[in-house]
Formats: C-alpha cells, structure tokens, sequence
C-alpha cells in the first residue's frame, strides 16, 4: 500500500469532513462517469476525494499488501470508434485515479479488460449502459481470484521434491525470484557442459539478473557456419506471471529433456532470461498483485512529499528506438511511463548491451508476456509494417499452427499496431530496428478471456507445452532461412 509521509496526514484529516460529504452526495451517478470520461469538474471533485480517501485507507493499514476485495474485472466492446474514444479518455482518468487497473487497452476491436474499484462500479457500469457500450464480468470478486490463483507447497511437499529431483522447483505453481535462482543454479550444477548461467547486470534494486546461456558447444556449428543463437526473455512486466514460468519450462525441456530435443538444441545457442524485471516481479508477490513496472524511482521528492505511487517505469516502454511515441507516457504515475529518457532503466540497458555485443549472432528474438494469445511482429510504433513483413509473418504461421496441434489452443498473429494498442519504446521493435534482428516478435500466452493475469497455476504446463512447440517450429523456419 502506497503510505503519505507525515506532512500530509494533517491535511488529510482536515480535509476528512469536505472528501467524505462529497463522496456520499447524493445524484451523480453516471453523470459522474460520463463527466469523468470529458475531463470536467466532476472529475476533478472525484479525483480530489479518492486521493485523500486512499491516503487515509493507506495511514489506517500502515501499509503492506494491497487488497482487491470486491474489485471486479469487467470486458468492454465499443460498438463505434467515437464510444472507445471515450471509454478509453474514462480508464486513462480512473486508472491515474486510482480507481481502475487497465488490463487489455482498447485495441483495434474496440475492446478493454479493466479492474473496476468497489466505490465507483456501479458509476462505471452506468455509464457503459448510457453509451451503449455492451460488457461482461470477467472476474466478479478480483482479491478472491488472487487468493486462488497460485497453491502452496508444504514444507513436506517441498522435501519431497528435493529428494525427487534433486530440487523444489515446480510448474505446478508461481515462483518467487529466490526460487528461480535456485533452479537455475541447480540446471548449471547439474549439466555444467549444457548449461551456462551468466549475470548480466543488476535491477534497480541490486538483485542479479541471471542468464541462462545453453549450447551444446561453441558458437560455430558442425558445417564451420556461425551458430545461430536464440533470445528468449520473459517478466518484463511483474504481474505476468505466467511468461517467467513458461520461459523456465521453456529452459527445462532444452536442459533436462535435451534428449529428446537434441536436434533444435544443437542447432542455435539459447539465451534465456527468464525474469527481466526481477523488482517487479518480487513486488507483485510481496504487496501489490496487479504491478506492472519496475521499482525505479524518477519522480521528485516534491512529487514523493505528495504520497503518490510513482515508483516504476514501464520496461516495454523504455528501448531506445522510437522511445516516448504513441503507447507510451511521459507522466511517472502513469502504468505505461517510459521513463524519463531512453534505457533509464537498467534491467532494459542490461539486455540491450548483451545484445549488441552479439550483433548479428541472434537470429530469433522473443519477449514473452501475456495476455491474449497472439504472436505479434513489428511494428508497435507505426501502422506501416517492416519492408520483409511476409518473412515474419510466415514464420509466425507455422508458430501458432504448431502451438494448436499440441492444445487446441487458437494463437493469433500480426503486427503489433494491428491487434494491439500502440507501444513504442517495446523491445521487439528494438530488437529489429537497431539490433537488426530480422525475426522478432512479442510473444502474448494464455488466456484470452477468463483469467487475464490471474492464470491459475494448473494451466502452466499447457501453455508451456504449447509454446516450446511454437518456438521450436521457429526456430526451425529461422535456421532454414539463413
């Protein structure tokens, strides 16, 4: 929980009597929304209530771990352009409010995933019904989805399994970053002539950023040819928990079932980064589920004086090329901040520097994260595709048809501004735009419509299972075509 310094908690409770008698006023209903969604006075009473409303819940509770009871998770589809301009204009100002969590931006469909606060809900579905804005629940209760969402292993449990496999590591559930590091340790360990771990720099907050490198020899293959090389990262953004598990599940079937995978391993050299924004990623096992960014700190300490949480920029936002465009966001509260300039962040210069001391070895490049399904190819910052945009897009075909022999599971695919919103500044388009890497995608797992970030920890091994297949058939079409 975000917690005001001492200053403030004198204003807030001056302010108590104004902020509570404006919140229970009688009337406004949608018409609170609707001016929400113009930017009018409403809207900036509404915004002056929660701020000290929220300031005092965080005071009451002392801080720790923030609470989604009663949220909900609602599907909108505008049935015009002019009605997703403003359901879009309604979340960005609840969303920097406070009051809602953007899950899926409105996309070239018209439709948005978004959390919707307990206080304003009824405001919201209000104000969907008087735009004829058609919606379902996603999620009827958010923090009992949370709570669901990943099982615990006893002490017993995890006993067994080291006795087992000679570790406690497991798809059956999410797992902290200490565990991941764990597990990597023990693959190096365990196959130190497969596997490599290698630490390429460090988050804003010092943990280790650990890349596992898998190769089944140098970099020159058996016909004298260079070794084509593979970047798979995931955990760019901390509450997708799935993408950090499948890139492991990713990792074990090169490692620990390389018998049976011998052919694609021996063909490139991996590189796998299975946690890119580590802080991110502890944050949103440890306070708050649904963070997305990373935990740095840009704002200014009259900014910090004022409580907001401003913490954080958004990863996929902060590759310099077309850094700040369309996607993107200069504000520090905002969930899509690209930081105050280009690689401000250090888990994103990390990577970058690691590739680019190997221009021209890595062939396939994959950012894993979820959610929707899709496999998405540059660009997100133009509309106008790449000059070789048929080589990406048959390549991304055999992707998704090899991912749906094993599940069933309909992936999608595209360039990124045709099936998702805008996002300059995102790795891929870094990786193809400066690093030169012809192949390049971002990668969005399961689901499409149920769980959102909240994918239980059963569906791990699926859509782990379903994705090896997809980057295997890539790698594949990649190899052939150089």
């Amino acid at each position: 929980m975000r917690r005001p310094p001492p200053p403030l908690v004198l204003m807030t409770a001056l302010l108590l009597g104004a902020a509570a008698a404006a919140a229970s006023a009688p009337g406004p209903g949608a018409a609170q929304a609707q001016e929400s969604a113009r930017g009018g006075p409403l809207s900036v009473l509404s915004a002056l209530v929660e701020y000290f409303k929220t300031g005092l819940r965080v005071v009451a509770s002392g801080g720790g771990r923030v609470s989604y009871q009663r949220w909900q998770v609602l599907r909108a589809t505008a049935p015009t352009q002019d009605a997703a301009d403003q359901l879009e204009s309604m979340l960005n100002e609840l969303e920097e409010d406070g009051a809602a969590a953007i899950w899926a931006d409105v996309a070239s469909n018209r439709s948005a995933d978004f959390a919707v606060s307990p206080d304003i809900l009824e405001d919201v579905k209000d104000f969907l019904e008087e735009h004829a804005i058609p919606h379902t629940v996603m999620i009827p209760d958010l923090q009992k989805a949370i709570m669901a969402q990943n099982p615990r292993l006893s002490k017993q449990q995890r006993k067994e399994l080291r006795t087992i496999q000679g570790h406690d590591f497991t798809f059956r559930r999410y797992h902290r970053y200490a565990d991941i590091l764990r597990y990597l340790s023990y693959l190096s360990s365990a196959y130190p002539s497969l596997v490599e771990v290698l630490t390429i720099g460090h988050s804003w907050e010092g943990l280790p950023l650990k890349l596992a490198r898998v190769s089944t020899g140098g970099t020159i293959s058996k016909d004298g040819r260079p070794k084509p090389a593979v970047w798979i990262d995931a955990g760019g953004h901390g509450r997708e928990w799935v993408s950090p598990a499948v890139a492991l599940f990713v990792l074990r079937q090169l490692v620990e079932n390389y018998q049976v995978n011998r052919r694609v391993v021996d063909a490139a050299e991996w590189f796998v980064l299975p946690v890119a924004n580590p802080d991110g990623y502890e944050y949103s096992h440890t306070t708050d589920r649904l963070w997305r960014k990373t935990r740095s700190t840009h704002t200014s300490a009259a900014a910090r004086w004022l409580w907001r949480q401003c913490a954080g920029a958004d990863l996929n936002r902060n590759w310099g090329f077309h850094w700040g465009g369309a996607g993107a966001s200069r504000d520090p509260c905002s969930e899509r901040f690209a930081g105050p300039r280009a690689f401000s962040e250090p888990e994103a210069r990390a990577a970058a520097d690691f590739l680019t001391d190997r221009a021209g070895r890595v062939r396939l490049f994959l950012s894993l994260h979820a959610y929707s399904q899709a496999w998405l190819a540059p660009w997100g910052h133009s509309r106008r595709p790449p000059p070789d945009a048929q080589d990406l897009m048959d390549v991304a075909r055999l992707a998704v048809e090899a991912a749906a022999r094993v599940t069933g599971q309909p992936y999608r695919m595209g360039h990124a501004r045709d099936l998702a919103a805008p996002r300059a500044g995102c790795s891929e388009d870094w990786a193809k735009g400066v690093a030169g890497i012809k192949y390049a995608y971002a990668v969005e797992l399961r689901d499409r419509a149920d769980y959102g970030f909240l994918l239980p920890a059963s569906q791990i091994i699926p859509t782990g299972r379903e994705t090896f297949a997809a980057i295997k058939a890539a790698v594949r079409a990649v190899i052939a075509r150089i």
